[in-house]
């Protein structure tokens, strides 16, 4: 993947900071040309190499490890990227071929585990892994490309990554279709989404600011970290005793290289999502970081595909 330019990696990280940030108040923050920052801006949203999308959080999120009959990876994690509920689908290497996080209400789970999910072509075996408490998502995954002050000028309150996905107030129709508006494109005016549903713009204003803060939906910026010069990228499954798993998971949750970390029910305490440069870079990371003391077993796999990331699916071509 070509690996984006300096300015336009600046534009990304603004797009992560505040996902529906204007191109004025991006170029004001960069200082660079407002005409600049909204050409590129705009050209790398329609190519496809950044997308702005809604996630709806759910009170049950799963983690799905598959093991496939030879030759059918990648047709389970189509299978699984093209449903609804799930906000990531990758191949890896390791035991398992295939990982998605499924993201369901409570109600719903039996089904999903016992009846949907073992009709997947090639599904040979299945673990599952609750999770318990997120430590981070990958709407607070913010590499350096821009400072600390220029990220509280963007987003001066930051939002709450949410630690679990909790019940949510009971959403109108009204409430209902922006959220399908923001999960189809993050950055849709507030004008566009009032056509769309038949209101004012102040209406949609209104509710969409009420859904953002109440964590009815969460908008994140979506890009290969590839493209921003990180194109190594592991799972990192690890074992810790009980006491331990708390502290653990908020220090990794600081480091740069993680993008997901996550407390999860099973044979391991955390999984944690890291993008490195190169592999040596991910040996250290394994090996000598400081994190790495409180660990009592790691089994790292490698990230081979992403067919869907943050509830976007893989753009044609990429």
């Amino acid at each position: 993947m070509h690996e984006l330019t300096a300015l336009e990696q600046q534009i990304v990280a603004a797009l992560q900071v505040d996902p529906r940030g204007s191109w004025r108040k991006i170029a004001a923050v960069l200082r660079e040309p407002e005409r600049t920052v909204a050409r590129r801006g705009s050209e790398l949203l329609e190519s496809g190499v950044v997308g702005v999308v809604g996630i709806r959080p759910r009170p049950a999120p799963v983690l799905v490890e598959m093991r496939c009959t030879p030759g059918t990876a990648r047709v389970a994690a189509i299978a699984l990227a093209q449903r609804p509920d799930t906000s990531f689908v990758y191949t890896t290497t390791g035991t398992g071929d295939c990982l998605a996080e499924i993201v369901i209400d409570r109600q719903r789970l039996d089904s999903v585990l016992a009846d949907e999910l073992p009709g997947i072509a090639g599904l040979k075996h299945v673990v599952t892994h609750p999770v318990l408490r997120y430590f981070k998502t990958l709407r607070a995954w913010q590499p350096g490309a821009i400072s600390e002050e220029q990220r509280a000028v963007l987003q001066p309150a930051p939002p709450v990554d949410a630690a679990v996905f909790g019940e949510h107030p009971a959403l109108s129709k009204l409430d209902e279709q922006i959220v399908d508006a923001l999960c189809e494109d993050g950055r849709m005016s507030f004008e566009a989404i009032a056509r769309r549903v038949g209101v004012s713009e102040a209406t949609v204003r209104r509710r969409t600011e009420w859904l953002l803060e109440t964590n009815c939906v969460h908008l994140r910026a979506v890009v290969e970290p590839a493209a921003l010069g990180l194109p190594v990228e592991a799972l990192l499954w690890i074992k810790t005793a009980p006491a331990k798993t708390e502290a653990l998971g908020q220090r990794l949750a600081q480091l740069p290289q993680t993008r997901y970390v996550a407390a999860i029910a099973g044979d391991y305490q955390i999984l944690a999502d890291v993008t490195v440069a190169n592999t040596r870079a991910l040996y250290d990371f394994t090996s000598s970081s400081s994190w790495t003391g409180d660990v009592s077993e790691l089994s790292i796999s490698l990230l081979l595909d992403a067919r869907k990331r943050g509830g976007r699916l893989k753009p044609a071509g990429a």
